[in-house]
């Protein structure tokens, strides 16, 4: 399984939910790739968020290597599952994606844990240490719901 986590500027939630996923899909010797990327490109070759990165280290995952990427239209055919943080990033991946944007692929990360809901993990940029925890929580929850999803065959 391959699947990618994206958010718009690929500093704070996609990379939470990157190191999250790759970090349990480890621990349960699953083969999944994981990666992540953002729909406006502002951070392009930046590591994560200093607070998503403190968050994520203190429950244990270094997420120090990432760099943030563009989302591209091609992810489609590299990824068999795509995982939108928000709405509004699944407006752009699709506006990005044009013709290939293809929604069997796409899930807002938080159906795993709230099925049928279409909530949007709030964006933690610019806010307080609180977010940043709130929100690795939310993705912590979401990526054991993801992976129990998938490991039992079932879709959210």
């Amino acid at each position: 399984m391959k699947v990618l986590m994206v958010c718009l500027g690929n500093i704070c939630r996609s990379p939470i939910a990157e190191g999250v996923l790759q970090h349990k899909c480890q621990k349960l010797g699953l083969d999944w790739k994981v990666d992540s990327a953002g729909t406006n490109g502002y951070h392009n070759g930046e590591r994560p968020h200093h607070m998503s990165q403190a968050v994520s280290k203190l429950n244990g995952i270094d997420i120090s290597h990432q760099r943030s990427r563009p989302f591209r239209a091609d992810d489609f055919d590299q990824f068999d599952l795509i995982i939108s943080m928000a709405e509004d990033v699944t407006r752009e991946m699709r506006y990005i994606a044009g013709k290939k944007f293809d929604p069997s692929k796409v899930q807002l990360l938080l159906n795993y844990s709230f099925p049928g809901t279409h909530l949007d993990v709030p964006d933690p940029w610019a806010r307080s240490e609180a977010a940043f925890h709130e929100v690795f929580s939310l993705i912590d929850h979401a990526c054991d719901a993801l992976i129990e999803s998938y490991r039992s065959d079932k879709q959210p």
